[in-house]
């Protein structure tokens, strides 16, 4: 579907959808996401809804997948009525992760970063760096990066993956050869990491005044990216504030350490940034409502344009109280995956 409506538009579009869901965020069902953990990763389960919609994400974290030429992480979803219990759509959430999630971010500096910001320091240019990037070039105007990573051959990954962008000047990329160094004078700061360990990737000195810090790496517990030091001296916005002080930089505060919405300030209920002094903090770990969005917005294109297929993963039966009767026919046609 991205190959067919692009990146850029897709990001665009969900960026609305999560807007529009962000505003309705009192009328969903909420929780933190359930989590199973072992010694090779994490499988976890994000379930949300309101009186018309249940959506859920499955999605796993093993960091030592790629030995296996399998990725990282992997996800799928589910979108359903809320009326009948049946599902409407079964969705790769793999890639669409990465388009909420940027999008996500995006929207999230569209009320949080200095106006006029043009460049950003992108520290982590593993499998997310491409999609954050074009979400702030053509959400925010981002056309300066300053890239580090501590696998150079990420970076160089990334840098082959946006020529198009670098050809025609929309992008200039530039190879840090420290995180401090990608940090130096950027407006924006993005830090995307994957090892799933507690990790200072930003030291409070490398932070300046007037700095928005997009800090999305850190998305589960015992890991995270940032100094608390940083913290103390920062906005910091939350998706859902009960999920993100298990997952997110928030982990390290104390219980009662401040923190603002990002619905409310969308819907003006709070106030974002305040001066062009100020630092501010997005403290992603990607929640739920997130995903309702994506798969809201992937079942319309799939509706309008007629992609994909009708599978049948529950049962026709002629009579829905028959059970056994709908089992013992040989005509019924059963999904058994593989």
């Amino acid at each position: 579907m991205m190959a067919i409506i692009g990146p850029e538009r897709m990001m665009v579009d969900m960026t609305q959808f999560i807007r529009e869901d962000f505003l309705r965020w009192e009328s969903y069902q909420k929780s933190p996401r359930t989590a199973n953990h072992s010694s090779d990763g994490v499988i976890e389960l994000m379930p949300v809804s309101d009186a018309a919609l249940f959506a859920f994400k499955y999605v796993n974290g093993h960091r030592k997948n790629p030995l296996r030429q399998l990725s990282t992480v992997m996800a799928f979803g589910v979108l359903a009525e809320v009326s009948t219990g049946y599902p409407v759509l079964l969705s790769e959430l793999t890639i669409a992760t990465a388009l909420r999630t940027a999008a996500t971010s995006a929207l999230a500096a569209s009320v949080l970063a200095r106006p006029g910001s043009r460049s950003m320091a992108v520290i982590g240019n593993g499998a997310q760096s491409e999609f954050q990037i074009l979400a702030f070039m053509s959400q925010l105007g981002i056309d300066e990066i300053r890239a580090y990573d501590v696998d150079g051959s990420a970076s160089a990954k990334m840098v082959a993956n946006l020529q198009p962008y670098i050809d025609c000047g929309r992008l200039r990329i530039q190879v840090a050869a420290s995180a401090q160094q990608a940090a130096d004078g950027a407006d924006i700061i993005t830090t995307i990491t994957a090892d799933k360990t507690n990790a200072t990737i930003l030291h409070g000195e490398m932070v300046e005044p007037g700095m928005h810090l997009n800090a999305v790496g850190g998305d589960c517990p015992g890991k995270t990216e940032l100094a608390a030091s940083i913290l103390d001296k920062s906005m910091v916005v939350v998706e859902y504030e009960p999920q993100t002080r298990i997952e997110g930089e928030l982990q390290q505060m104390a219980p009662d350490f401040a923190v603002k919405a990002l619905w409310k300030i969308l819907a003006g209920a709070e106030q974002g940034r305040t001066n062009a002094h100020q630092i501010t903090l997005f403290d992603s770990v990607g929640f739920a409502l997130e995903d309702l969005s994506a798969l809201r917005y992937l079942y319309q294109i799939a509706t309008q344009k007629s992609i994909g297929r009708k599978i049948e993963i529950v049962p026709s039966m002629r009579d829905p109280k028959d059970l056994w009767g709908c089992a013992m026919d040989t005509s019924a046609e059963l999904l058994l995956a593989a």
